[in-house]
């Protein structure tokens, strides 16, 4: 059993193979956050929180006489606001009568097998004997609310997810102003907060602070998880490492607007609230009505970050992502998206097909373009009927003639957009967020539908799923190309549009489950202007995501190393594109290109006339190559070697299998240095006591004149070496002269 309670000390313990959660009721019926951390033996650890007078924290009204007793200071487990707590809130309350706060008492718990599912969102699934669920009742006896608070307790998997359900169980009418989905209290320690920003073309980057006094947010009011936010955060101590140290992440699994607060306070004491975001949300809960708040993955580790990347890869792999497709492999595909753009005809179109079927490539994806008049990005989205001037006959027979090349054939859809000039929009006005009265802003030309009418949602569903049924379509790229604006719904009550939000994510999500239970063999890559909606609430229905608008391998490498924090690689969309890059105009090598997009799905976004037949010979060997190693790129332990901080020349990250058995160490140079001394780094996840040789290694878009010195500088890769050394001394390889120059090495365990 992994929840254990204990009547006497009144302290419901969570249990996972390497962490402990506790949980305790106090005196008045609060409920309170007492450890999360490394396991421990069955101590109660309310030992640790010696109650003492903090000038001007309010208390409770029982124990109004023991100035030593505040909500202010205590570590709680659903924070409420108004009720003498002044850090951050998970919930924030109104009535009809204008009172604001509640104070939430425990009324009991049950321990139930297995996981819950929820109705209306993504969540977790588990296999029998998986999992087990605590559901900790608690209510506010003033204003009827009673709120529900689930722990899913994956023990094998290190991971515990935390969600809320909020009812009105009283006679008159209530407004959720927040409704977080967990809130976690650390009172004691020195944290460091890891969270991943950017922009469009630059999603997921890194960045490292120490937590200073005050609120951190990280969040977006976009109407997704956007590219300049993500959803997942890491509190770290301060002298964690890769490999080292104290770490905490919360992933929030939702693709909508979100927040994530972590405040340290007066005492140095932190709180991290995470869920939806509260700008411009108010929820109505009449009587007898409910509200479910998105789920939370909770991981800690005592063992640095590479470890807590690794039980967020496995919990993805493993309970998140769509069963059907986690051991199936993904084809090697090609988007003719940078080739042609949206001027194209059918013999444009067969042309690049052919020359992709005979270097190997085994999809041909239809990008923007196929449907209504789309002649520029300016038109006709809503209008999800063939262009039949470009595509004389419709899809039907570009389909069969792709298929008789032996390729499977994908297609781009963009279903929650419309454009002024489209025939969709001619017919249903209100079926886009628009504001009355006033003009609506625009981003190339499209407005937003509103995912959260039923009849959209209807409408989509009935349109897609008749391609999918009419057309032998095995692939489904689900682009969201703006942001949301003039957010106001025509199928909504003008007190309800607070809803407006959140009831688009979740139409969002209803269209996702029908089409993906419908079609469970297609194959659905999300997308939202790349990496825009990049989160585990997506990956629930999708088993990959775009990972970024910019294919520049350089630019990617930071991209894809901030997305592994927490992402695993089958999830990372990633092709080689032309050089010069349409998005920089940095030129790569053929070569160097291939070596970062195999660190994802793998494809390629390019013209075929243009690839000389060196590169068009390259082709085929890298997907032979990819094909070899595709077991261990999309299942083994990943780890970043090298980043952009550590050397200033190179960055390095590594796939181990998880016996051990083989790595392949993937490098690209990023800043060649004159007279430097040669690239060294460590191995990670061998065996220690076993013999590895170096069995592949390639070189990429080195100058000429280090050729004959690096084979003979390689001399020595002939000889095995151990485990150990690989891991606690570490390899060199010579100077790599060029630009951007790149190697691929596969170590293999002798027998």
């Amino acid at each position: 059993m992994s929840i254990h309670y204990s009547d006497e000390t009144k302290t419901i313990t969570l249990n996972t193979k390497s962490t402990t959660y506790q949980l305790q009721v106090d005196s008045c019926g609060h409920l309170l956050h007492l450890y999360y951390g490394k396991r421990i033996p069955g101590d109660c650890m309310d030992y640790q929180y010696i109650p003492m007078d903090h000038g001007f924290s309010p208390n409770p009204y029982g124990l109004r006489w023991n100035r030593r007793i505040s909500m202010d200071v205590l570590p709680q487990e659903y924070a409420c606001a108004n009720t003498g707590d002044f850090r951050t809130p998970a919930l924030e309350l109104s009535t009809d009568a204008g009172a604001y706060g509640a104070d939430l008492i425990y009324q009991g718990h049950r321990i139930e097998p297995g996981k819950l599912s929820l109705e209306t969102l993504p969540a977790a699934r588990a296999a029998d004997g998986e999992c087990e669920t605590l559901l900790v009742d608690l209510s506010d006896e003033v204003s009827g609310l009673r709120v529900q608070l689930r722990y899913a307790v994956y023990e094998a998997r290190d991971v515990i997810v935390r969600s809320a359900v909020l009812t009105n169980g009283g006679a008159s009418g209530l407004w959720l102003e927040r409704a977080a989905s967990a809130s976690i209290d650390i009172p004691f320690g020195s944290w460091e907060l890891i969270n991943f920003h950017g922009r469009h073309m630059m999603e997921r980057v890194e960045e490292r602070e120490r937590l200073t006094h005050g609120v951190h947010t990280i969040s977006s009011r976009r109407g997704a998880s956007s590219h300049q936010h993500n959803p997942f955060v890491v509190l770290c101590e301060r002298s964690a490492t890769e490999d080292s140290g104290e770490c905490l992440g919360v992933m929030l699994a939702y693709s909508g607007s979100f927040r994530i607060d972590v405040e340290l306070d007066q005492l140095n004491s932190v709180r991290a609230v995470a869920g939806i975001n509260d700008a411009q949300f108010r929820w109505r809960l009449n009587p007898g009505d409910s509200f479910e708040t998105p789920e939370v993955f909770l991981a800690f580790t005592a063992n640095g970050l590479t470890e807590l990347s690794h039980i967020y890869h496995n919990f993805l792999r493993g309970s998140v992502i769509p069963a059907r497709w986690v051991n199936c492999r993904r084809p090697v595909l090609i988007n003719n998206w940078e080739a042609t753009y949206i001027d194209f005809d059918a013999e444009k179109i067969l042309a690049i097909a052919r020359k992709a079927a005979a270097m190997g490539v085994e999809m041909f994806v239809l990008d923007d373009g196929w449907f209504g008049h789309r002649d520029d990005d300016n038109s006709s989205l809503g209008d999800w009927f063939v262009n039949e001037r470009k595509l004389p006959g419709g899809l039907a027979p570009l389909i069969a003639s792709i298929n008789e090349l032996g390729l499977k054939f994908g297609i781009w859809i963009e279903p929650e957009m419309v454009s002024e000039d489209s025939e969709l929009f001619r017919a249903h006005p209100d079926w886009a967020l628009t504001v009355p009265g006033r003009a609506p802003s625009m981003c190339r030309n499209q407005m937003v539908l509103d995912m959260a009418n039923p009849a959209v949602v209807e409408h989509l569903y009935q349109v897609i799923s008749n391609l999918l049924r009419t057309q032998h379509i095995e692939y489904i790229k689900w682009d969201m190309n703006r942001n949301m604006t003039d957010v106001y719904s025509h199928a909504l009550p003008v007190e309800r549009q607070g809803e407006t939000f959140h009831r688009y994510i979740l139409g969002v999500y209803e269209l996702a489950r029908r089409l993906t239970a419908e079609f469970p063999d297609v194959l659905f890559e999300g997308c939202s202007g790349g990496g825009g909606r990049f989160d585990a609430g997506m990956l629930h229905y999708f088993p990959q995501i775009w990972c970024s608008d910019d294919s520049d391998a350089i630019e990617r490498l930071e991209i894809q190393r901030g997305t592994s924090f927490g992402y695993p690689v089958s999830a990372v969309g990633a092709h080689l594109s032309a050089s010069p890059n349409e998005q920089t105009g940095r030129a790569a090598p053929f070569g160097t290109r291939a070596i970062v997009a195999m660190s994802g799905t793998f494809g390629y976004e390019l013209d075929p006339d243009k690839l000389t037949d060196e590169e068009k010979d390259s082709v085929r060997e890298q997907i032979a190559r990819f094909d070899r190693y595709y077991d261990l790129i999309q299942r083994g332990d990943y780890y970043r070697l090298a980043g952009p901080d550590d050397n200033g020349r190179f960055q390095a990250w590594q796939f181990a299998a998880p016996d051990g058995s083989q790595a392949l160490v993937n490098l690209v140079v990023t800043h060649t240095r004159a007279n430097f001394g040669g690239i060294h780094f460590r191995l990670k996840g061998l065996e220690p006591n076993a013999m590895y040789k170096l069995a592949e290694h390639r070189f990429e878009g080195c100058r000429t004149e280090f050729e004959s010195l690096r084979m003979d500088d390689m001399a020595h890769c002939a000889q095995p070496i151990s485990g150990a050394s690989l891991m606690y001394a570490g390899y060199t390889l010579p100077r790599m002269g060029g630009d951007y120059p790149s190697a691929q090495l596969l170590f293999v365990r002798q027998n």
